[in-house]
């Protein structure tokens, strides 16, 4: 497939197949569920295998409509090759992450609450975030079983409701929005780069969903103590200031925040725990973090993560 990709990501940069002297093609991610090529200023990106065409569509359609909280594609109908979806889109610069200091959480903020301000179009999928979680979950129970750290993810997960684990809808009563459903500082470029504004690129996991879900991941490292006090609140007050339906407009933000940041605190454990297992290391600091708050999750009183 990267091979493929590759001679497809300069037929999509250059349709009229002229020589591109000096351009450059990159291989940015090759992951089971996700293939990323650039050339010079296209980006295209095979799906994960089994991907729904028609949920996919709904996505990137998603994208196309709101090029001012997401990043366009280039072409709005996925197309096949090598057994898997491909979808095409313009070059935007990341987030420097050697410069945390420089990290956009503000700009992250706006724009999530913007986007759960919108109305989600008919018909479009579910949210895939808790359904990542529980894949988490259940790669971590097959790849890493005799792993320490697995009783205390295990009860943490079992301890979440329902929904939180993706087995059964939002609870009636629960607010529901357009949610990006995999929020992090790196679902952020910079478009037209490199100094655009802000946008949120990866819709694989777009859809309807409860949006505190979106605000869970940096609940979490703030829980956890991985992200510092003032990060945390410089995005939580930026939410708040775009009017973001998640959270109360003031006052405690942590009985909304609580579900979801405990669920992603269990997934990045699972992931991270998986990781090392199979690479034979031990946890880091970091890692060892994430797995002492699902250790707390399950404690006797259930205190906080």
């Amino acid at each position: 497939m990267p091979a493929d990709l590759h001679e497809h990501a300069r037929a999509a940069a250059h349709p009229a197949a002229r020589p591109c002297p000096g351009c450059v093609t990159d291989t940015l991610a090759d992951r089971p569920d996700a293939t990323v090529v650039r050339h010079h200023r296209t980006v295209v990106k095979a799906h994960a295998p089994g991907t729904d065409p028609a949920a996919l569509r709904a996505r990137v359609a998603v994208a196309a409509a709101l090029p001012d909280i997401l990043l366009p594609p280039l072409d709005p109908a996925p197309v096949p090759l090598g057994g898997r979806l491909v979808t095409h889109w313009p070059l935007g610069r990341p987030v420097d992450p050697d410069d945390p200091d420089a990290a956009p959480w503000e700009d992250a903020a706006t724009l999530t609450a913007r986007l759960h301000r919108t109305p989600p179009p008919p018909g479009l999928p579910a949210m895939r975030g808790p359904g990542k979680a529980a894949l988490a979950v259940a790669r971590l129970a097959a790849d890493a079983p005799g792993h320490p750290a697995v009783p205390a993810l295990l009860g943490a997960w079992r301890a979440l409701p329902p929904w939180a684990r993706d087995e059964e809808p939002a609870p009636p009563g629960a607010v529901t929005a357009l949610c990006h459903g995999d929020l992090h500082l790196g679902q952020l470029v910079r478009h037209p780069a490199p100094d655009g504004p802000w946008r949120l690129i990866d819709v694989d996991d777009l859809g309807v969903g409860v949006p505190a879900w979106d605000l869970a991941r940096p609940a979490s490292w703030y829980a956890c103590g991985l992200l510092p006090a003032e990060e945390w609140q410089r995005f939580l007050r930026a939410y708040r200031a775009a009017r973001g339906p998640a959270v109360p407009a003031e006052g405690d933000p942590w009985p909304t925040l609580d579900v979801p940041a405990r669920a992603l605190t269990v997934q990045t454990a699972a992931r991270s725990v998986t990781k090392a297992a199979l690479a034979g290391r031990p946890l880091d600091e970091a890692e060892e973090a994430l797995v002492d708050a699902c250790g707390r999750m399950v404690a006797p009183g259930g205190g906080p993560v």
